[in-house]
């Protein structure tokens, strides 16, 4: 018997061929993908009668358009979602199915929380890949670059369709890697989450505006020189990090943590960032050790929020481990990862280097969200 075929769905031509909706897009950037056609088909697929949009503060700019047409070319409501949004960990199908929303759109990040673990709410993502020059990107590499270097390749998913053309470009020059950390795509890097990369690895090249992608992975290979290309101002920069004082600042942290009595555990409810897994964990091991404990939810994590809480010691916060390497110092107590928890509960040793391995599939432990 011959095995089943897959056929993959395609746009009709009816959506793609309109031309009332091709002169509605245009009202967008054209070196933005927003995919309307594929949302609208999506949308008329699901007979959905009410749509979230969810984007970051740098797209929102687009939202009342896209919501637009949205209105215009299917039978849905359009509602845009104003709060915050840091990274794909933030998707709130809560909040969307609070305000009856049957279907979510989320632009700008990569499917970290799966389609399936919505319930009941119908998800799309929208990566909105930028196009970008990517002639100069690649002659800036060539010029900065002698032939033959070990180089790989990383960006945020706006820009991972460029960085996998660019790589095929230098392959007959250089030594290309574009690592993956699954479930990320391949070049792909989070804040939280990113690769160790091979040793003989001569340099990694960011392709983006701003530093905290690139930290993530400079954090997890310390001995590779790291340079960023801003895709917007065409700057090539080499860029370091306090490897040093952020470790020195963490294990400090940890240090006093082993001496707590009570320790209070924070759940993230921005989105999806809390992990119910992980904080069951981390009870676990507590109630283990005879620690008393205190469980707080919260959507935004401020020194003068925790300061309310005088009787408690130390603070775990699953959330974004990046919210303690990167602020730590501001709390008047520790404020300490999941990981770090592990290593002042004796679970782990101090890893050298420190893991940014918070959505890894294959990560150290159940202080991880896909352990």
């Amino acid at each position: 018997r011959a095995p089943a075929r897959h056929v993959a769905q395609q746009i009709p031509e009816e959506i793609l061929g309109n031309a009332e909706l091709r002169e509605a897009a245009a009202a967008l950037p054209p070196n933005y993908n927003f995919e309307i056609p594929k949302t609208i088909w999506r949308i008329r697929q699901a007979q959905a009668k009410k749509v979230a949009l969810q984007m970051p503060e740098g797209l929102l700019m687009f939202a009342c358009t896209i919501a637009d047409i949205i209105e215009r070319f299917t039978d849905a409501e359009a509602v845009v979602m104003g709060d915050v949004t840091y990274g794909a960990c933030c998707v709130d199908d809560y909040t969307a199915r609070a305000l009856g929303a049957d279907f979510l759109v989320h632009y700008g990040h990569s499917c970290l929380i799966p389609i399936d673990s919505t319930q009941g709410l119908k998800m799309l993502y929208v990566f909105v890949d930028i196009k970008i020059d990517a002639s100069h990107f690649l002659e800036t590499i060539r010029f900065n670059f002698a032939a033959g270097t070990s180089l790989a390749l990383v960006s945020t998913i706006q820009f991972v369709s460029t960085v996998q053309a660019v790589s095929q470009e230098l392959r007959s020059q250089y030594k290309v890697c574009v690592p993956q950390c699954k479930p990320l795509s391949p070049g792909e890097i989070l804040g939280c989450t990113s690769p160790r990369l091979a040793q003989d690895t001569d340099a990694v090249v960011y392709l983006g505006d701003g530093r905290f992608h690139l930290e993530s992975i400079m954090i997890a290979n310390p001995g590779i020189p790291a340079y960023r290309y801003d895709p917007y101002s065409k700057v090539f920069s080499q860029e370091h990090y306090s490897h040093e004082r952020m470790h020195r600042a963490r294990q400090d942290a940890i240090r006093t943590a082993t001496s707590a009595r009570c320790w209070g555990l924070i759940l993230g409810t921005l989105g999806r960032q809390g992990s119910p897994s992980i904080l069951q964990h981390l009870e676990l091991r507590l109630r283990a050790l005879g620690r008393p404990y205190v469980r707080v939810l919260l959507s935004e994590i401020f020194p003068s929020k925790l300061k309310l809480f005088p009787e408690v010691d130390v603070w775990v916060q699953v959330a974004c481990p990046r919210l303690s390497i990167d602020w730590g110092e501001a709390f008047s107590k520790p404020l300490l990862t999941p990981y770090e928890a592990a290593v002042a509960l004796q679970d782990i040793e101090w890893q050298q280097p420190y893991p940014m391995d918070f959505y890894a599939s294959q990560s150290l432990g159940p202080w991880t969200v896909n352990h």
